[in-house]
């Protein structure tokens, strides 16, 4: 009976106080921002450490920890530190600021609107004292000044290591790549082939969003996921002219469970190239074109070993690209790609819309014919449509020493434009095909 009259008071306090806890926790902490400074801070939290604390910790203990989050924000702008935005120089303003932001706790890193800042080459480095935002509503602008980059000449804007980051607003960072176009190897055959920047680097970064950005004109590639983990990209433009060299839109590499949606990709290379270390993405909602397609690979160049596995491509619109959904790997690698769907997917005048290419080989000699490949295996392509603009809108090319293997053709409707029909070379890959496919393999 003691217990009881003991426990009932307790019982009743708890759950008095439950819709009190779940009304702190129904928003991330910088949603009060949004009114006062116009801050998109619809992010993805929900994988943010705060709110996996919610499913443990309960009562007047936790609310505690949720006030001091909300009033220890701290807001910096880059303007506070320097910066003119007038498109002169403002690197040392944008280090001094994110020092400032890195270093506080759950701050916000303002780049503020109808202003354009001159970068050089810039590493925002972590790791912060706590999760951090950067929002982007003005434009950030690369130094067309080559020698800037005499230090790295593969890097412009990197964020590395750093663990809960989101970067946001709508704003426009411009990689400024002409000058890098018109001295690149594939634009002027006397010219020897170096590096060029990639504009926007994520380097070992976990618990990372990137989204409502424009980001355009890359030196070389748009923006990179190298080694992080957790990745939501959406809400993206990148652009560049169809004929800039090697201006992949979204590159991945060495990176786990990451999502791309809802983005439009127009460059001169490919829209999305998915390379060695990556398990675990998901794109869906891409448009794409100009470009070379989505691309798995290169994969083993060199004679290296790569993997790749878990790939979901699901609803996407590719427009006069040269290839549509390609799996591309160097004849002498190792390793494997596996489990991939390219599923739901419109092509409007593509070149090559389904191509498996074993025996790629971008450079200027021939490629000698190996013994090892990179073996191919549990690929499904399901109800893709559209026309091709070439005759041969299915080409798997695979390799005779390691045939590709769990190949699903499932719901093909592809044609010549005009309505002419196309065809179908399967060589060394086992094929089945389900439902209505044409062309055929068989």
């Amino acid at each position: 009976m003691s217990l009881q009259r003991r426990f009932i008071p307790f019982l009743i306090v708890f759950l008095l106080s439950f819709p009190c806890y779940y009304g702190l926790q129904g928003k991330p902490p910088y949603d009060y921002l949004d009114d006062a400074y116009a801050y998109d801070s619809s992010r993805a939290y929900e994988s943010w450490p705060w709110r996996k604390f919610g499913s443990k910790i309960m009562g007047s203990k936790r609310i505690g920890k949720v006030g001091r989050s909300l009033a220890s924000v701290k807001t910096v702008s880059v303007n506070d530190y320097g910066a003119k935005g007038d498109g002169s120089d403002a690197t040392e303003a944008f280090k001094k600021a994110w020092e400032a932001a890195c270093s506080s706790q759950g701050s916000v890193l303002v780049v503020p609107k109808n202003k354009n800042y001159l970068l050089k080459p810039i590493t925002f480095e972590g790791p912060c004292k706590s999760s951090i935002t950067v929002q982007i509503y003005g434009t950030v602008q690369a130094s067309a000044d080559r020698s800037a980059y005499s230090n790295d000449l593969t890097r412009w804007l990197v964020f590395e290591n750093v663990q809960n980051l989101a970067v946001q607003g709508g704003g426009t960072i411009n990689g400024n790549g002409k000058t890098w176009w018109e001295n690149s190897c594939k634009v002027n055959d006397d010219i020897p082939c170096k590096d060029a920047p990639t504009a926007l680097t994520f380097y070992n970064c976990k618990n990372l969003v990137v989204k409502n950005l424009k980001i355009q004109n890359a030196q070389q590639m748009h923006v990179s996921f190298e080694k992080c983990v957790g990745v939501q990209a959406s809400g993206l433009t990148v652009t560049a002219p169809g004929d800039s060299p090697n201006t992949d839109g979204i590159h991945v590499t060495d990176t786990q469970n990451i999502q791309i949606s809802s983005s439009v990709i127009g460059t001169g290379d490919d829209c999305i190239s998915i390379v060695s270390g990556t398990q675990n993405l998901q794109a869906t909602g891409i448009t794409c074109g100009p470009g070379h397609g989505i691309s798995i690979g290169s994969l083993g160049s060199g004679n290296s070993e790569a993997h790749v596995s878990d790939i979901t491509v699901n609803g996407a619109t590719l427009s006069g690209t040269t290839n549509g959904v390609r799996i591309k790997t160097w004849p002498g690698g190792s390793g494997s790609a596996s489990n991939i769907k390219f599923q739901n997917i419109e092509m409007h005048n593509v070149k090559n819309p389904i191509i498996i290419d074993q025996k790629y080989c971008d450079e200027d000699k021939p490629c000698k014919s190996q013994s090892r490949a990179v073996q191919v295996q549990n690929v499904l392509y399901q109800n893709i449509k559209g026309t091709s603009s070439s005759s041969e809108a299915i080409q798997l090319d695979c390799s005779d020493k390691f045939p590709c293997q769990g190949i699903v053709l499932q719901e093909i409707d592809i044609e010549i434009g005009g309505g002419k029909a196309a065809q179908a070379v399967c060589n060394n890959a086992k094929v089945t095909e389900k439902g209505d496919v044409s062309p055929s393999c068989t």
